[in-house]
């Protein structure tokens, strides 16, 4: 099962800057900022956030549901 991506460049990229400065204040600050590194990581690799699929959030220009899955089966 394939997940329908849902973030797009702009909101990549605030989320690697994000993370980058939650692992620089996991260091400096506390632990805590190491798992919202990783979430934001996580997140911004695979173009997909669970809270905006619960709220219908789509920040992508391209709508990634017409391309199917079914002639990779």
């Amino acid at each position: 099962m394939k997940v329908k991506k849902n973030v797009g460049k702009v909101d990549q990229l605030i989320r690697y800057v994000l993370a980058l400065i939650f692992l620089v204040l996991t260091f400096t600050v506390s632990y805590f900022f190491f798992i919202g590194a990783v979430v934001m990581m996580f997140t911004a690799y695979f173009s997909f956030c669970g809270l905006y699929k619960l709220f219908g959030i789509n920040t992508c220009k391209i709508d990634y549901s017409e391309f199917s899955d079914e002639d990779e089966e």
